[in-house]
């Protein structure tokens, strides 16, 4: 008897973000597909970048499987369930309700983190000493979240307080405590391969019995910074395995685009789509140890 997997059809599509795609399954699960499409600065752009949802699922299987927190998960990467058409990019995931925050843990000091610290002392309330620079470590880890926006809009840094009225106090100590446990775990693992794990989000839901979970993607180039470590130095920006790639150009000269501007940001050079997908399946290949081939499923 021959097996057939589904098609995506067969499935009701539920939503669409700036790089997830995301059906119904059943009642308890759901199946979540990375596309390629990558964005930055609240625009998706063009063109995509080849393999990118594949790297992005196999790093979120690695991480989900060498963390020690519930996930999401289930079903392997090659689920019966998951359509040929997707295999490689989607994972069979657990339905959850979802928490309203992006929870950002951060290590190190950058991005828009810097411009508020540069302009308060601070990063989302929290106070830091003086004399931090571009990408100084922080004495401690710490817990930075962020209201989930709608596509099209901007995420917006908050308080721990924030969080607290809106979950309060029990939960929001549970989503900050899990969110600095994963980080620094992560951290570890990174830096025992040579990469400094700046910063990262996760996101969290909670399942049937009242419990966290570790949910969407996780630790992967699209929601973290990573930094080779050798040759790491204070005081200048890092280079980097992530999209910030992309940021820089888009943000540079040769663009030609104003980020402070609605307008549409122009189409990425092939130059700039390669070397992101060449620092994309660096990053994976170095921290899982494995090599990619293709699909999850064919990582060695």
């Amino acid at each position: 008897m021959v097996f057939m997997r589904p098609e995506l059809s067969d499935y009701n599509h539920l939503s669409a973000g700036k790089v997830r795609e995301l059906y119904e399954i059943d009642d308890d699960h759901l199946l979540m597909v990375a596309t390629d499409r990558i964005s930055a600065y609240d625009h998706v752009l063009t063109p995509e970048i080849p393999d990118k949802g594949r790297v992005l699922t196999a790093m979120s299987v690695f991480f989900f499987d060498a963390i020690d927190f519930p996930n999401h998960l289930a079903g392997p990467d090659d689920d019966p369930r998951i359509p040929e058409e997707v295999l490689g990019r989607a994972l069979v995931v657990k339905r959850l309700k979802m928490l309203p925050f992006e929870c950002v843990a951060r290590g190190y000091l950058t991005g828009s983190g810097l411009v508020e610290y540069q302009h308060s002392g601070t990063v989302c309330g929290v106070s830091l000493p003086d004399g931090l620079v571009e990408a100084s470590k922080l004495p401690e880890p710490i817990f930075t979240p962020a209201t989930k926006a709608e596509l099209g809009d901007h995420d917006e840094n908050v308080s721990f307080d924030y969080v607290v009225d809106r979950l309060g106090e029990t939960r929001a100590e549970e989503l900050r405590d899990a969110t600095l446990k994963i980080y620094s775990e992560a951290a570890k693992i990174a830096l025992d391969k040579g990469i400094i794990l700046a910063d990262t989000k996760f996101e969290f839901g909670i399942d049937e019995d009242g419990r966290l979970v570790l949910a969407d993607e996780v630790l992967t180039p699209d929601s973290s910074r990573y930094w080779p470590a050798d040759g790491y130095q204070e005081g200048v920006v890092q280079p980097s395995f992530d999209k910030q790639f992309v940021r820089n150009w888009l943000t540079g000269p040769k663009s030609g685009w104003d980020k402070s501007s609605d307008v549409t940001p122009p189409p990425l050079p092939g130059s700039v789509v390669e070397a992101t997908r060449e620092r994309y399946v660096d990053a994976y290949e170095r921290l899982s140890g494995k090599k990619f081939a293709g699909w999850v499923g064919e990582c060695v």
